[in-house]
């Protein structure tokens, strides 16, 4: 039996834009509806599509840039994508900075990980989260020095650190 891949084609930069507009156009509606300011950036990275609200003058989008809020929001910019281009998206939804401030946080979950290898465990299991946070997981052990993989499945998919090695 041959296995089957789920790997998404690679997107030209013309395709990113497109998502990264169709994404932009569903979260400018929804901004609207909430009767909250932002401001829009749209960009192209590592093969995704980045769509960036930012607090413009008198804007409260704290309300958005809860990590869950995020993430839905993430979602549903990607099934508007899908909806109008029947492909795929991996876009990445940043809402007042949230995706640095998750970098962060995820820095300090595996700053603590690696004191407890350091302090003779032979492993450290992350809790389970999104396959970014993951990837950016992933990038940070690395940058340490220690070596990471992902195990289970679905929402119990999580990040296990060791030694290198």
């Amino acid at each position: 039996m041959s296995e089957v891949r789920t790997e998404t084609p690679a997107r030209t930069l013309e395709q990113l834009e497109e998502e990264g507009d169709i994404a932009a156009d569903y979260i400018e509606e929804l901004l609207d509806i909430c009767d909250l300011d932002g401001d829009i950036d749209i960009d192209a990275r590592n093969g995704r599509a980045y769509v960036s609200v930012n607090a413009g003058t008198d804007a409260n989008l704290g309300v958005l840039a809860r990590p869950e809020t995020v993430t839905a929001l993430q979602e549903l910019s990607r099934l508007a994508v899908q909806s109008k281009t029947g492909a795929f998206s991996r876009l990445i939804l940043d809402i007042g900075g949230s995706r640095d401030a998750r970098r962060d946080e995820l820095g300090r979950l595996v700053a603590r990980a690696a004191e407890r290898i350091d302090e003779g465990a032979a492993e450290a299991a992350l809790p389970p989260m999104s396959s970014y946070e993951r990837k950016l997981v992933h990038d940070l052990v690395a940058e340490r020095g220690l070596h990471s993989e992902s195990r289970g499945e679905g929402a119990d998919r999580h990040t296990v650190i060791t030694r290198a090695g």
